[in-house]
């Protein structure tokens, strides 16, 4: 008999769920999360031990404008238990969505969501600078508005900061629930961020941490030989969205840390994809993949996507 292929940490983006242009109302959140969820139905068929990293851009925003909206009735919560509160409905969405999709296929695996908070620097120069877009696009009104008091705003959508994540605080039990062969949801929306206080102990950040950075350390903390980075884009590109682009299709840990020290990603959301999966397999992981959300088979596969491995394969 076969061994098992192994431990795979999967990173799914928040819009996946909550495409733009889209009412992001909870039906068709609901709708939208079980159509993601073919690959990972796939990939546990095939006995990989799972663990789901999702984000919560668009969510998060949102609570956290309906906080701001009632705040005259109720005192609004703070962004870091608003990113713990995503996590927990958005992880009970896809939990259930995925057992019923489980049940469907045959496959006997449970799945468990686990609210896991992630180590941060709380001296983090990047909470005085927010880099991270949450919610959807802002119309005029309500972007004045924002700006008038303070609140960074780009490209329509308001930005929240982003502390560069160091560790998951539950490591240890997602890697001992995984071992087990349960497919765990963690470090949802990149998990609350925390730091260590000398007198207090752990204590919250109000942030966003970056999902595909929270899934490599994650990755890293919990053994997994892959991370899978599923987004809305089939792969890596050179030039992307210029007459120039060119899909690359495998690149070395050396030739991704080269395409990051040049402009060809810009500054969009491929550079801290393209960071994250050079971190892992910098860590000692044995290949990081970037590919489109219904092609996650065929890219460990080797058919699509983009591969990361230390070396030429």
């Amino acid at each position: 008999m076969s061994a098992p292929p192994g431990i795979i940490v999967i990173a799914l983006g928040g819009n996946a769920v909550a495409p733009a242009g889209e009412r992001p109302t909870v039906s068709n959140q609901f709708r939208r999360t079980r159509e993601s969820l073919g690959p990972i139905v796939d990939l546990a068929r095939e006995g990989w031990r799972i663990a789901l990293v999702h984000g919560n851009g668009p969510q998060v925003g949102d609570e956290l404008a309906r906080n701001e909206i009632a705040a005259d009735q109720l005192e609004p919560l703070p962004l870091g238990v608003l990113v713990a509160g995503t996590a927990g409905w958005m992880g009970y969405m896809m939990q259930q969505s995925l057992q019923n999709a489980l049940a469907r296929a045959g496959v006997r695996r449970s799945v468990v969501t686990l609210i896991t908070q992630t180590l941060c620097d709380a001296d983090d120069p990047n909470l005085r600078m927010p880099s991270k877009p949450i919610g959807h696009k802002l119309d005029a009104a309500r972007q004045a508005r924002l700006e008038a008091r303070g609140i960074t705003v780009r490209d329509g959508r308001r930005l929240a900061p982003s502390p560069k994540p160091a560790g998951i605080v539950e490591r240890d039990m997602v890697r001992d629930l995984v071992a087990a062969g349960h497919i765990v949801i963690a470090g949802g929306g990149g998990g609350p961020p925390v730091y260590r206080d000398p007198r207090l102990g752990l204590e919250g950040i109000d942030a966003v941490a970056d999902k595909d950075r929270v899934a490599a350390i994650l990755g890293r903390e919990i053994g997994a030989q892959v991370l899978l980075i599923l987004t809305d884009i089939d792969a890596v590109y050179r030039a992307y969205g210029t007459p120039q682009q060119e899909r690359i299709r495998r690149l070395t840990l050396a030739q991704a840390d080269h395409l990051l020290t040049g402009k060809e990603l810009g500054g969009g959301s491929m550079r801290p994809k393209v960071e994250a999966a050079a971190d892992f397999v910098r860590a000692g992981g044995a290949r990081a993949i970037i590919a489109e959300l219904d092609e996650g088979l065929a890219a460990l596969r080797g058919e699509s996507g983009t591969t990361i491995t230390k070396e030429p394969a």
